[in-house]
């Protein structure tokens, strides 16, 4: 049992040692633009958006309709196609509560006279005692509290992205990927999300408000990353501790 708990407590530390053993000695190295979705989608352009063929006189106007063409739509429609992503954030968020409550009450009870038994009990009390105010009551709370939270981000970047599916509504499915390396330092870009053709410009860009369900990471990995980052024990720890 001793020898089974410390071959699975090694599997989990070489697990999360593989990523950083990536770039021990040397810069990290770039994913395969082969295993992307980005390549798959340009491997596999879809459907034609025309099943009729266009004549010589047709390609060779320069009123021609097709994409080719010097006055054609080249906005990103089908499978395959790359359009930029233009990601400009500029967020202020500022929330202040302040809340404030007091209260304080007073309760008194006294029995003077109870048949003459409050008279025949202090005679029998030491001096000065008295049962003149037999029960007395005193209560008082108050709390306070006081919160804010202030954020401001700001982000420009402009990337490319594939379109890897058309859905049945016509809605495009955007996946891109970017990878900058400085020194032994890599920054990564990611985003994705769905489009409508309509709302790309006649430049072939998007805004990234225009983006259904956008999800942007802009990250990195490297010896810096991996020095920032805490440790897998000290997460761990973080998690389980109560305290």
């Amino acid at each position: 049992m001793f020898l089974r708990n410390c071959t699975a407590i090694a599997s989990i530390v070489l697990i999360a040692a593989c990523g950083r053993m990536d770039h021990i000695g040397k810069p990290p190295t770039f994913s395969s633009p082969q295993e992307t979705r980005e390549h798959n989608a340009m491997m596999s352009p879809g459907l034609p958006l025309r099943t009729d063929a266009e004549g010589p006189t047709e390609r060779a106007s320069l009123w021609s309709g097709a994409r080719q063409s010097l006055l054609g739509d080249r906005r990103a429609v089908q499978q395959g196609d790359i359009l930029t992503v233009v990601i400009e954030i500029d967020d202020e968020a500022e929330i202040s509560n302040a809340t404030d409550r007091s209260r304080s009450g007073s309760e008194s009870l006294g029995i003077p006279g109870l048949f003459g038994l409050p008279q025949r009990i202090d005679e029998r009390l030491p001096d000065g005692a008295s049962t003149s105010e037999a029960v007395s009551i005193n209560s008082s709370s108050s709390s306070s509290g006081d919160g804010s939270v202030r954020r401001n981000e700001k982000l420009t970047l402009r990337i490319a992205a594939t379109v890897v599916d058309v859905l049945p509504n016509g809605v495009l499915s955007i996946s891109g990927s970017q990878e900058l390396r400085v020194n032994f330092e890599m920054r990564e870009l990611l985003v994705t999300g769905y489009v409508r053709p309509e709302d790309i410009s006649r430049q072939n860009e998007i805004t990234y408000d225009k983006i259904a369900t956008a999800r942007v990471s802009y990250g990195g990995r490297g010896q810096i990353t991996d020095v920032q980052q805490p440790r897998l024990g000290q997460q761990v720890l973080d998690t389980v501790l109560p305290f």
